[in-house]
Parts: C-alpha cells; sequence; structure tokens
C-alpha cells in the first residue's frame, strides 16, 4: 500500500489517503469521478455513487480515511446529519422517489474499508425494473446487475446537485483536487 497525503484547508492538517482505496483514489482525483466533488467541508465529501445504485444515488464519505464509525471525530460526527439530511433533500429533489435508503457501507472485498453513507433515491421504475425488490434485497439485485449510469447523465445530475447543496448547505468550503475545475 501506497500513502500520500491530502490537505484539509479548514484546519491545515494533512491526512493520510490510501491509494489502494477507492474512496480516497476518487476524491484525491486519481481516479476518474463522473460528475466530479458535488460538495465538501473539510471534514465530508459528497459525490455521486459510481456503483450501480442507479441514477440520482449520492455518496458522502469523510475526507480522512476512516474504516468504522466509531472512528470519526466528535467534529466530523457534529456535520454528519446535516449533511446526510441535505443529501436527503437532494435525492428527493432530483428523482422524486418513493424512498430514499441511507446505507452505511465499508466492506470491500469482506475488509473493513473506507466508509461511506449512500443517499440513494429509489423509484417504483426502479423497482418494477428489479422484480419488485425493495431495501437490502433491490441494492443487492442492482449490484448483481451492475447497469451502470452514463457518465453525461451522472455530469447532469451532480450539476443540478451541487447547485442544490450550495442552496441547503452553503458553498462548498472544500474541493480537494477539484479547486480549478469548471464549476468549482
Amino acid at each position: 500500500m501506497v500513502t500520500t497525503t491530502i490537505e484539509q484547508s479548514d484546519t491545515g492538517q494533512r491526512e493520510p489517503v490510501r491509494s489502494d482505496c477507492l474512496g480516497c483514489s476518487l476524491m484525491n482525483g486519481a481516479q476518474p469521478l463522473p460528475g466530479g466533488q458535488i460538495w465538501g467541508d473539510g471534514h465530508w465529501f459528497v459525490d455521486h455513487c459510481v456503483g450501480p445504485l442507479g441514477l440520482g444515488a449520492l455518496v458522502v464519505l469523510p475526507v480522512r480515511h476512516v474504516l468504522h464509525l466509531a472512528e470519526l471525530t466528535s467534529e466530523e460526527v457534529s456535520h454528519l446529519g446535516g449533511i446526510l439530511h441535505a443529501a436527503a433533500q437532494v435525492a428527493t429533489d432530483l428523482m422524486a422517489p418513493e424512498q430514499v435508503y441511507v446505507s452505511l457501507l465499508s466492506h470491500a472485498d469482506g475488509r473493513p474499508g473506507h466508509i461511506h453513507f449512500v443517499v440513494q433515491p429509489v423509484t417504483r421504475q426502479t423497482m418494477d425494473h428489479h422484480g419488485g425488490l425493495y431495501g437490502p434485497r433491490l441494492q443487492a439485485q442492482m449490484f448483481a446487475a451492475a447497469e451502470p449510469e452514463q457518465p453525461a447523465d451522472v455530469e447532469a445530475i451532480a450539476e443540478i446537485a451541487r447547485t442544490r447543496f450550495d442552496a441547503i448547505l452553503g458553498p462548498a468550503t472544500w474541493h480537494g483536487p477539484f479547486a480549478n475545475r469548471a464549476g468549482r
């Protein structure tokens, strides 16, 4: 494993980033991230899910490489509820779902990985497409089907989501490697 560092602009701290971690690689720009960063505050990073959980599925992950929920700092925890609430509002605005699921995921190949919350809008159309499944069975079926979203659709949704996040929480205060990209 190779580690690098990523600067947190609000604290000046340098936190380890793992090159073998998908979340870290997407967040630090080492791997392509369709839609780019949607929002960030130095503790949390929001993007569109790169997995097959549907258009409008957002990911909220700590900027630090954290393996267990219990390892979050009190400051990270104090920001989390508002960000998850905003993500659910944005997902609802974007997709008009029947329900929004919020799932904590962190197992990569059966080992603890970078924790991340998936905020997934689920429409009736999505459930019908997957045989009427819902809840964890729907998510498992979506992973098994592995139907990726079109990058252009993700880019368009991410741009709208950025505007909605900014309206709810204010402009992002941390941009990581996305600071010099168009629109941010």
